[in-house]
């Protein structure tokens, strides 16, 4: 079941309810989701729309990609699922300097 969808080159000026507004035009939306960086809460330029089913994350795929919102041109693709990281949280391979 894939009823999520990847919407890329966001506009930095694009929230939440405007993207779940575009979007609804296509299906009905559950979900809008714009990621933010963590520590200045501004916008990575990119999201999730998630609808009430499949063929509406496709239709939205189909007639929404490549279409212009705040003056960007959204890439729109149907969400892959996250791939699994390694455990821990070491950024210096492995190792660790406490003795």
């Amino acid at each position: 079941m894939n009823n999520k969808v990847f919407v890329g080159s966001l506009s930095f000026n694009t929230d939440q309810n405007g993207l779940a507004a575009y979007f609804a035009s296509v299906g009905t939306v559950t979900s809008a989701n714009i990621i933010t960086d963590k520590m200045t809460g501004r916008s990575k330029g990119f999201g999730f729309v998630e609808f009430s089913s499949d063929a509406e994350a496709q239709a939205a795929v189909d007639k929404l990609n490549n279409t212009e919102l705040d003056g960007r041109t959204l890439f729109v693709d149907l969400a892959q699922p996250r791939a699994d990281k390694p455990a821990g949280g070491n950024r210096d391979g492995g190792y660790s300097n406490n003795r």
